[in-house]
């Protein structure tokens, strides 16, 4: 592979499971990032027969499959009981499936809100990058920590296979900004970058390039660092079907993917902080 990839993602198109995959193919798009599902968020990924049928799907039509998301957490939470099943069976489906990323989202019921969240969800991190390492995938967390507290909740994981995944638009709708965390942990970002303009970041979203989330400036940054992207996954929300405006964000990024080279070869280099000692975490 040579040049950068275009992906879409599942919970944000009308369709889901094959009809996705389908769906990705008829785009133009190279790949598409599922989500193992859950209460709300259509079939679960790991119910009898999904798994291969989406695999047949992807080995018919020729589209990559990404990764897997696990959304279900914003709902459970990250740092419950419940999550260590449930991403154990995310793990499991997306080794079953030989994608090469699975990222947990930490908002709403899983959201990084302070010390002691903090402290938790690295330690839940911790134990599912080790889980992960073992079947063969890269973690990553995605999450609106500023960047000097996301690159000190990678040295707390401290693997090899973790990453962090960065999203245009959600870290300035935390007042953040999400070139700032490309130029501090570009190091350690996942290298398939999510593309969302907004507001708002659901439903009549503008068109990419055209909100307010100043895309332009998030991936200049990324090629001024040399930062590896493999694909570049549209997140503007699809799911009403029109194919006119998945087309125009389609061609808008294929012309920026262009400016970007993927990785040389997949692979884990050891995550390293930059830090000489440990921070503060962020207060309550």
């Amino acid at each position: 592979m040579s040049h950068c990839l275009l992906g879409l993602t599942e919970w944000r198109l009308a369709e889901a499971g094959p009809d996705a995959v389908r769906r990705t193919a008829e785009s133009g798009a190279d790949g598409l990032q599922l989500d193992f599902g859950g209460p709300g968020r259509g079939e679960w990924l790991d119910a009898p027969g999904r798994v291969q049928a989406v695999r047949a799907a992807a080995g018919a039509s020729g589209v990559r499959l990404f990764a897997v998301a696990g959304n279900h957490l914003n709902d459970l939470g990250l740092t419950t009981a419940e999550a260590r099943p449930f991403i154990e069976r995310l793990l499991d489906s997306a080794h079953a499936l030989e994608v090469p990323l699975v990222f947990l989202p930490s908002f709403r019921r899983s959201a990084i809100d302070g010390p002691a969240a903090f402290a938790l969800t690295a330690q839940v991190l911790a134990w599912a990058a080790a889980e992960a390492e073992a079947r063969g995938l890269q973690l990553a967390s995605e999450n609106v920590l500023a960047p000097h507290f996301a690159c000190e909740l990678a040295e707390r994981v401290d693997s090899p296979v973790f990453r962090l995944v960065l999203d245009t638009f959600n870290p300035l709708r935390a007042g953040l900004r999400p070139e700032a965390l490309v130029a501090e942990a570009g190091h350690l970002l996942a290298d398939q970058v999510h593309l969302k303009d907004g507001p708002p970041d659901v439903g009549d979203m503008p068109a990419l390039g055209e909100g307010a989330g100043r895309l332009e400036d998030t991936l200049e940054a990324l090629r001024e660092h040399a930062v590896p992207v493999r694909a570049l996954v549209l997140e503007n929300d699809y799911r009403d079907g029109d194919p006119r405006r998945l087309a125009a964000d389609l061609a808008w990024a294929r012309r920026r993917a262009r400016g970007f080279t993927p990785p040389v070869a997949a692979g884990h280099p050891r995550v390293r902080g930059g830090s000489s000692g440990p921070r503060p975490v962020p207060p309550m």
